[in-house]
This record gives C-alpha cells, sequence and structure tokens, in this order.
C-alpha cells in the first residue's frame, strides 16, 4: 500500500470517526474467508458497517478526533483489527450481531475487543452483553414518554369512571 493509499484510508476512517462516536473493534482472526463474508452480510443486514483496516491507521485516524483514545493503543489495536460502524440510534446493534455469530461459530469467533458508545470506551470481550442490553435513543425516550403519560392516563380514567357513574346516579333517582 503506498502512502498515498494509506492518506486516503486515514482520511476516510477519520471521517467515519467523527460522524459516529458508536463503533466497535472485533478480532476475526482465524475466521476463513466465507465466514468473514458471511459476519460482513449479517453486518450490512443490519445496517453496520465492517471494515478490517490495519492498526496504526486505525491509531492515525484516531489522533484526528476530539476525544482521548489513547487506552485502545495497548489493548485494543493489537492484532487482526476490524471496525464496525453504526448509526447514534443502533449502538447495541454490533454487540447483537456478535452474540448472534458467535452462537454459529464454534470456536467463539469473533472477539470483542473495545467499543466505544458515545465516547465512552468499554475494552474487552466481558462487555459484550452489556453493550448487547443497552437500549438505544427511541427506545429509551418512547419509556419517558410512556412514564410521563401514565399519571394523565389515570387521572382521565378516573374521571371517565366518576362521570359514568355519576351519570347512572342521576338517571337512576330520575326515574325514581
Amino acid at each position: 500500500m503506498t502512502k498515498a493509499e494509506k492518506a486516503v484510508v486515514i482520511q476516510e476512517l477519520s471521517e467515519k470517526f467523527k460522524e459516529t462516536s458508536n463503533f466497535y473493534f472485533t478480532d476475526a482472526s482465524g475466521l476463513t474467508v466465507a465466514e468473514v463474508n458471511n459476519f460482513r452480510q449479517k453486518c450490512f443486514d443490519n445496517g453496520v458497517e465492517y471494515k478490517v483496516v490495519k492498526n496504526t491507521l486505525i491509531r492515525k485516524a484516531l489522533e484526528t478526533v476530539d476525544a482521548d483514545f489513547s487506552s485502545l493503543n495497548d489493548e485494543v489495536l493489537t492484532g487482526f483489527s476490524g471496525v464496525m460502524f453504526t448509526g447514534a440510534d443502533s449502538a447495541n446493534v454490533p454487540a447483537k450481531i456478535i452474540k448472534e455469530f458467535k452462537k454459529e461459530d464454534s470456536a467463539d469467533r469473533p472477539k470483542l475487543k473495545g467499543a466505544s458508545i458515545d465516547y465512552d470506551l468499554f475494552i474487552g470481550e466481558e462487555h459484550l452483553n452489556t453493550l448487547a442490553k443497552l437500549k438505544s435513543k427511541s427506545e429509551l425516550i418512547g419509556e419517558i414518554i410512556g412514564l410521563l403519560q401514565s399519571p394523565a392516563k389515570n387521572v382521565v380514567s378516573a374521571l371517565q369512571s366518576s362521570g359514568q357513574t355519576l351519570s347512572g346516579l342521576v338517571k337512576t333517582l330520575s326515574e325514581r
């Protein structure tokens, strides 16, 4: 790869890291070409972009972002690295894809090396279940709206039921 090609890759990665604060690093070493292609297809089907990139290029791209990713250098950016980019509303989707793919793979691959969710770092495989359980922003907003509407619904239903009781009482008194 020439210097010009490396510069293009670094520029593209820099833009991706600046666009989204949600990305995952995986280690898919040991997977066959067919398995990697299957993993890429699962990512594509779920709206996740997956790229395999050299660690030095990832480091250089991360240096351009206004956040501290230095803790990724020693533990995460070693060996075989794949990067999964996802949108703001679907921060948990890559973790779910990894978990699903691991169920099918006898060697328990790919491994989660680390993740950045809104620039909060999660380093290590032990965070996979936590990341998979994260709720999207739209799910959280829906829950909050539901909680806020609950007291109002209770008041309205109480007023409606008491109104029916009152009208029934008036009707009964008028019939007598």
